[in-house]
């Protein structure tokens, strides 16, 4: 998943992801940051996420029509 989830957003610029805890997470291209270890770093505006990309059960384009 750690492929997939970086080439869709190097592609889109942004992606929605769904956790396996149900919650939905928004991806963006300036902020997210793939690391060699595995995971995936989400810099926000007041805090740091750690995701696990095996923990995303899906993802999709957010776009705006």
């Amino acid at each position: 998943m750690y492929d997939i989830l970086r080439d869709a957003l190097h592609e889109n610029g942004e992606i929605m992801i769904r956790l396996s805890s149900g919650e939905d997470r928004e991806l963006h291209l300036h902020n997210t940051d793939f690391l060699e270890n595995g995971m995936v770093k989400v810099d926000g505006d007041d805090e740091i996420h750690w995701l696990n990309p095996d923990h995303v059960e899906r993802y999709w384009i957010h776009e705006d029509f």
